[in-house]
């Protein structure tokens, strides 16, 4: 196939999930003989930081306004499928030219589907509207669960599907490097994050002096108050995630309120954490179990002393087995080159749909 992917952004991972996102998954499905063009605004936040500017298995072209979108207008008519991601800037803007110009399958890929449809409900069509969803073939959700059959009853998506994140299987793997930390936790960020990360790392952080912890992430407000047992990291670019992970006895996963909500979505750093043989402690939310299994493969936990329980009284014995169990579950489900052959699978379904309609259409128009 030939596929046009306009996303948030390949080139920089600085302060966004999307890119290891889209580096994960579009190597993979490259590497199923497929070939892509990515397109990424140029914007000054994503300059500063681009860790990964000439990828080796797409096309990237920065552009910088949505009128420059016009350049790549035969690119994108000619295209076997084009697919425009969440939190694209002028986004709506962007269905519409793609909805209007593509030949083939038009689709919409939701990096952040609990974030958009709250978005959504507000009124707030920063990149989507309830307008131009219809309009795309397909809609890729990172959100399964009772959220598909909302996208298609209440928003008109012809086609709602799963496609969760993944892990790159290559570069995610064991270390074997001496612990740092008895818990860390990888994230950008978020407001609403922030009162879990508080209960489930800091609180545990102040009441045990005696173990070590670790926050990596950018735009964390300068006057939290972090215990002096708490190590601040800036940011770790995806290159040092497995080395970060590998110096974490148990490492967090903190969910997003409206992913909460919402259910069945889970954050790349379960599986990339699981892919390194770390074991996980996460908050709870609806369908985490069909992902992963509790109490075999990571870990729940509600407050601090859960945490606590955990990190002091655990045997060694057991949290090696948790982890190897982890990561075969990871390996076995959740890789880049499932995903790309779900959404191989996805786009091949729509293809024949659209296809299946075309002689229907013609004889209407006769």
């Amino acid at each position: 196939m030939r596929v046009v992917v306009l996303g948030l952004s390949l080139s920089s991972s600085w302060g966004n999930g999307h890119a290891t996102t889209y580096r994960a998954l579009l190597r993979a499905f490259a590497a199923r003989g497929h070939d892509i063009l990515f397109l990424e605004r140029d914007v000054p936040w994503y300059a500063q930081h681009r860790d990964l500017p000439n990828p080796d298995f797409c096309r990237l072209e920065l552009y910088p306004d949505l009128a420059a979108l016009e350049e790549w207008r035969t690119a994108i008519a000619s295209a076997d499928a084009v697919i425009v991601g969440s939190y694209v800037p002028d986004g709506v803007a962007a269905g519409r030219m793609v909805q209007s110009t593509a030949r083939g399958v038009t689709a919409f890929y939701d990096i952040d589907t609990p974030v958009t449809l709250a978005k959504l409900e507000r009124g707030d069509e920063e990149y989507l509207s309830p307008a131009i969803i219809p309009g795309y073939d397909l809609y890729l959700s990172f959100t399964g669960g009772p959220t598909l059959d909302r996208l298609e009853r209440h928003y008109g998506s012809p086609a709602a599907r799963q496609l969760y994140c993944s892990v790159d299987e290559e570069a995610y793997r064991p270390l074997g490097l001496e612990p740092r930390w008895d818990l860390s936790y990888l994230g950008t960020y978020s407001p609403d994050r922030q009162p879990v990360l508080e209960r489930l790392l800091l609180e545990p952080a102040r009441r045990a002096p005696e173990l070590r912890f670790a926050v990596a992430g950018p735009q964390y407000p300068a006057d939290i108050d972090w215990p002096a047992n708490v190590e601040r990291i800036e940011h770790v670019p995806p290159a040092g995630h497995p080395a970060f992970y590998a110096r974490s006895r148990f490492t967090l996963n903190v969910t997003r309120a409206d992913m909460i909500r919402a259910g069945y979505s889970p954050s790349v750093r379960l599986f990339e954490a699981g892919a390194c043989g770390v074991p996980i402690i996460s908050d709870r939310w609806d369908g985490i179990e069909t992902l992963l299994r509790p109490g075999e493969e990571l870990l729940l936990a509600d407050g601090a002393e859960d945490v606590l329980h955990v990190l002091r009284t655990m045997p060694e014995e057991r949290r090696r087995a948790m982890s190897e169990a982890l990561r075969t579950r990871v390996l076995g489900e959740h890789t880049a080159s499932h995903r790309a052959a779900e959404l191989e699978g996805h786009l091949r379904e729509a293809m024949a749909r659209q296809a299946a309609a075309r002689p229907a259409e013609a004889q209407v128009a006769s």
